[in-house]
């Protein structure tokens, strides 16, 4: 059951802090999960965070050190010795320490790795940090169980059991070769079932699934997506086992890319959180302001063009907004679903038959809506049929178009390498406003003969 965290409970730590009441603070916190601790911290001020931190025993604080929030982690580790940060990293597996050795400054991080006591934990962690962190290398840990295909099962048995205690969960057993390089995966129900003396080689699994160290985090996690891995083995250039990636890490590595396409879908360029000062917020989010208002310049230049027409039929100018809208709308919707085709690999097909079913889709939801817009400009606004018929084939053109647009532009953009999730947002809805606005009166001309 989620632990949860009242006002009173923070104001409760708070006086206990204020105090220096210290055992019962610890008792407070004792039954309480790391991850509901490292929440309770964020709502404190910096020295009461680093109170908590200091009266814990390490191996709850090198959890908490992998939750809590980074700024409160940085100004925590500041306030650490390089030996007290090294106590708390050889808590940790090694891809977590990593990852927190690669926040250190250069001079910390090579007087905290000489604190290490576990010389092979130090080796494995150097080791880590050589890799891209956007990487399978920089997301492995170097924890995992593997047998040799020329023991036997006995010896398999033995070298398992040494080997377990220092990995926290085993998910896989896995077969490497005398030159480590990885043959398979050992099923536990086989290994329970075969005679001692059975040869691995004859009982193992050839086919397993992994990755090269320098294969991207989002090709790892859509491969554990798509074949609901809980682990996967992790090979050098050679075919050597090195690690393995477990499903937290791409719980991690899901959520990092959901939040970078979010923020690019609503305009913000760069990876931000609501804390941050108000000039990196500015430098997120100003660009794609800049392009909107460029945008706005290139529509009332349209509409000044058209000006002509407005002193004419007054009632035009009314529809300007709903025609513009609709074609932000439409991109946007377009543009979204084939994104998350694109970050999911569902997209299949060719991309003229995909443009041909949108052509489809928009001509018969655009027909619905100029069917409801005739009848409602006329009963509800009293404008002529003639303006609620040329309103009603602006509004289906725009639809198509702005539809064609939103499906077309993302995957245009992945094929050349840029990030789709940047179509979507401020992009497409400034082109199709454009777009929109010369096609309404475009037709309007045609039509009214202005």
């Amino acid at each position: 059951m989620e632990f949860k965290i009242s006002r009173d409970f923070i104001a409760q730590i708070e006086q206990l802090i204020s105090e220096n009441r210290e055992k019962e603070l610890q008792d407070l916190l004792e039954d309480i999960h790391y991850a509901d601790i490292a929440e309770i911290m964020g709502e404190l001020d910096d020295s009461g965070a680093i109170y908590i931190f200091h009266i814990l025993d390490s191996e709850k604080t090198a959890e908490i050190l992998l939750e809590i929030d980074e700024e409160v982690r940085e100004k925590i580790l500041r306030e650490l010795s390089s030996k007290e940060i090294a106590e708390e990293l050889d808590e940790l597996s090694t891809d977590d320490a990593a990852d927190i050795i690669a926040e250190l400054p250069q001079d910390r991080k090579e007087e905290v790795i000489s604190e290490l006591v576990d010389v092979e934990h130090a080796k494995d962690i150097v080791d880590l940090l050589r890799y891209d962190e956007d990487s399978a290398g920089g997301l492995m840990g170097k924890e995992l169980v593997k047998v040799n295909e020329n023991w036997n099962v006995l010896t398999c048995v033995k070298e398992m059991r040494e080997q377990a205690v220092n990995v926290q969960r085993v998910h896989s057993i896995y077969v490497v070769d005398d030159e480590n390089r990885l043959k398979g995966r050992l099923s536990l129900k086989d290994l329970l079932t075969t005679s001692t003396k059975t040869p691995i080689r004859e009982v193992y699994i050839p086919k397993v699934d992994f990755v090269k160290v320098d294969t991207p985090d989002v090709e790892v996690a859509r491969i554990m997506q798509k074949y609901d891995l809980e682990a996967i083995p992790v090979v050098d250039e050679l075919g050597r086992l090195v690690g393995r990636i477990t499903i937290d890490d791409i719980v991690d590595v899901i959520k990092e890319e959901a939040d970078k396409d979010y923020q690019l879908a609503a305009g913000i360029s760069q990876d931000v959180e609501a804390d941050d000062s108000i000039i990196e917020l500015t430098r997120a989010r100003l660009p794609w302001l800049v392009l909107a208002l460029l945008g706005g310049f290139i529509s009332v230049r349209l509409l000044n063009t058209f000006s002509g027409a407005m002193d004419n039929h007054r009632e035009l100018f009314f529809f300007t907004p709903l025609i513009a809208a609709m074609a932000g709308n439409v991109g946007v919707q377009s543009s979204a679903i084939i994104v998350q085709g694109l970050a999911n690999n569902s997209i299949s097909g060719s991309l003229w038959r995909r443009l041909i079913k949108e052509i489809l889709l928009s001509l018969l939801n655009g027909s619905l809506l100029a069917i409801i817009l005739i009848a409602g400009s006329h009963i509800i606004l009293g404008v002529s049929y003639e303006l609620g018929l040329t309103v009603s084939v602006s509004l289906v053109s725009v639809i198509i178009i702005a539809s064609l647009i939103g499906t077309f532009i993302p995957i245009f953009l992945n094929r050349v390498g840029i990030d789709p999730a940047l179509a979507t947002g401020p992009f497409i809805t400034t082109s199709n406003d454009i777009c929109g606005i010369l096609i309404y009166f475009t037709i309007a001309k045609l039509i009214l003969g202005f």
